[in-house]
């Protein structure tokens, strides 16, 4: 019998426009390679439907809150729908920064010191909290949600006088937020696939780090891949990002986001659990560079939810 999919796309989270995306080139791919998939925006269709209308997988292609975080895991799970992806666990501890960060450093992996701060613990004045808690803190800064993706909400911070914005601006996001050294290192990105570690990614940018805008809107943004790590350096990355992946419990595909600084060192910044699928990502073009095309990573995808599921 074949099966019917449904791409998940869309949704409300502030990365609907990237998912939206995502989840139409899925749909193309599924639809040349003869599957029965089609579009399913979690915004406008309560995802209960699904079983009304008979989908037999869901293909999640939902970014940020409501796709990555473990909620529409559960729904699936309930409704008994295998998914692509990781379970509802892993998937809502990746999307929680601090608590990755914290079972990282518990199994021996470096991650960049922080502070972690609760809205509530700022309500009622900012400026003595502030006093408090950073009077030692040694700039640049990185200040971020705690629950966010695609570098939304995040504000490189240089001196004290710029951080009460950049609080506020991370709190529009998320009720828990990062204040995280900032280090100016080489970002590489390495994506996984059942298994199997891809070839890592360098990334390189003009702007201070890899954000929004270098994601999405800068054409001067490039991708190395080969990353130009000796072979040593390529394996010891792909080793920590291994770690890093199966110390969260994850599965299906991913990407593990890293930082090398001046002194030779690898530092694991963030982990994704539903990476962009658009002509710009970079799960898939680490994919064809050992020659699995866009269709064929697709595939892959789905294949290993159903193979999971029977």
């Amino acid at each position: 019998m074949k099966k019917k999919v449904a791409v998940l796309l869309g949704g409300n989270s502030e990365e609907r426009k990237i998912s939206i995306a995502s989840g139409r080139a899925i749909l193309k791919s599924l639809i040349r390679s003869g599957i029965n998939a089609h579009p399913f925006d979690t915004r406008d269709f309560p995802i209960m439907h699904l079983k009304r209308q008979k989908f037999d997988i869901a293909y999640i292609a939902l970014h940020g809150k409501g796709g990555e975080d473990g909620s529409i895991q559960g729904i699936l799970e309930y409704l008994n729908i295998p998914y692509t992806g990781s379970g509802i666990m892993a998937s809502s501890i990746a999307f929680d920064k601090k608590k990755t960060k914290l079972l990282w450093k518990s199994a021996g992996l470096s991650v960049l010191p922080d502070i972690y701060i609760q809205k509530e613990d700022i309500l009622k004045n900012l400026d003595i909290f502030l006093i408090r808690k950073f009077y030692k803190l040694e700039y640049p800064i990185l200040v971020k949600p705690n629950n966010q993706g695609s570098s939304i909400g995040i504000t490189l911070v240089h001196s004290k006088d710029q951080l009460k914005n950049a609080i506020k601006i991370a709190f529009n996001y998320s009720n828990n937020i990062l204040v995280e050294k900032f280090i100016k290192g080489t970002e590489y990105t390495v994506s996984i696939l059942g298994e199997k570690i891809l070839p890592s990614i360098q990334i390189l940018t003009k702007n201070n780090f890899y954000d929004y805008t270098a994601k999405y809107k800068l054409s001067s943004t490039k991708y190395l891949c080969p990353s130009e790590l000796d072979l040593k350096q390529e394996e010891k990355l792909k080793k920590i990002a291994k770690k890093a992946w199966n110390t969260i419990g994850c599965n299906g595909c991913g990407r593990i986001d890293i930082i090398l600084d001046s002194n030779n060192k690898f530092w694991l910044l963030e982990i994704n659990t539903i990476p962009g699928m658009t002509n710009r990502s970079l799960l898939p073009i680490s994919a064809n560079t050992i020659g699995i095309s866009f269709d064929e990573l697709v595939l892959k995808i789905l294949n290993k939810t159903i193979i999971s599921s029977s």
